[in-house]
């Protein structure tokens, strides 16, 4: 076993990096950019800062960039053409991981004023569910409160007050080494969940509101795939989707991948391959989830350590 004091070291040296990062791409994101050039801002930045090494050290998983309506796991693929603009409420979501303990965080930005109180709101209930985080807390009423904190808010919107919703079909969850979803999941509305929180466990501590019906659901083109941590054992008729596997088993292993990843790892024409190891259940796809058209979404998230002593936000920067 790891010596949990570098368990926590790796994860606070990633921690340290997602400060740099993040502080560097707020000042340089802004309307008229090119999604893609967002993206990899922020991950030759990242990979620049964690000195990447193979799976030693590296991207956690890929950039996420969804806007407005979308809450999660949009991130531009090879050619992708959208720009940023002025009005957009942007989430900006990516890892970092130093020897498979990944880091996440994220927050949400906009250039224009309507929607501060809608980010407000989602900052305060991550920092609520952060506060009720602990060894022994309960995964449901953890949810109850983030849920309180969230819906006390309403956003004016044309001289409307429109209620924020906690989104109930997205959830924060435990991390395990190259996995970014453990198992324990911390949804953001009041459930009956008795599991509770445990020593040593680390946990993404995420929450997302809407000024919509306060669900997602997946629309869109699947940029984000991940190898299952326990995939079956299939033969493989197509040798394309053999030598792709290869690829992603020697390059991401476990953690998170987009389409870009797979270009930049020297992979080209590979869709049909990709499909196929969805379809054999190897790989899983992980659509861009959306609220209703019309909608504006917001999130931020903290990683934190359960260690036996005391509560670690070891994301925590002077900026959220």
């Amino acid at each position: 076993m790891e010596d949990p004091e570098q368990t926590y070291n790796n994860i606070r040296k990633a921690a340290e990096v997602h400060r740099q990062v993040r502080r560097y791409a707020r000042k340089v994101i802004k309307p008229g950019m090119s999604m893609i050039d967002i993206a990899e801002t922020i991950e030759n930045g990242t990979r620049a800062l964690v000195e990447e090494n193979g799976l030693e050290a590296g991207v956690g998983f890929p950039t996420g960039l969804s806007v407005n309506n979308c809450a999660a796991h949009y991130s531009p693929n090879g050619g992708d053409t959208m720009v940023l603009q002025n009005g957009d409420v942007l989430k900006v979501d990516f890892g970092v991981h130093v020897k498979g303990r990944i880091l996440d965080s994220a927050f949400t930005l906009t250039f224009d004023h309507t929607y501060d109180k809608l980010l407000e709101a989602v900052q305060a209930a991550t920092n609520t569910g952060v506060r009720e985080a602990g060894i022994d807390a309960r995964l449901g009423e953890i949810a109850g409160s983030i849920q309180e904190t969230m819906e006390s808010y309403e956003v004016e919107i044309n001289g409307k007050l429109i209620p924020v919703k906690a989104i109930e079909n997205l959830s924060g969850h435990s991390i395990n080494p190259y996995q970014i979803h453990g198992g324990k999941s911390v949804c953001l509305v009041k459930n009956n969940d008795q599991t509770k929180m445990e020593e040593g466990e680390y946990f993404a501590i995420e929450t997302f509101g809407s000024t919509g019906r306060g669900r997602v659901v997946e629309s869109g083109e699947v940029s984000h795939y991940a190898r299952q941590v326990d995939a079956p054992n299939v033969t493989l008729r197509l040798t394309t989707a053999k030598s792709l596997l290869k690829t992603i088993n020697k390059t991401f292993g476990t953690l998170p991948f987009c389409r870009r990843y797979l270009d930049r790892a020297g992979e080209s024409r590979y869709l049909l391959a990709l499909n196929h190891l969805v379809s054999q259940g190897i790989v899983q796809d992980y659509p861009p989830l959306c609220d209703a058209p019309g909608a504006m979404t917001a999130q931020f998230e903290h990683t934190i350590l359960l260690r036996p002593t005391r509560k670690e936000i070891v994301s925590r920067g002077d900026d959220y």
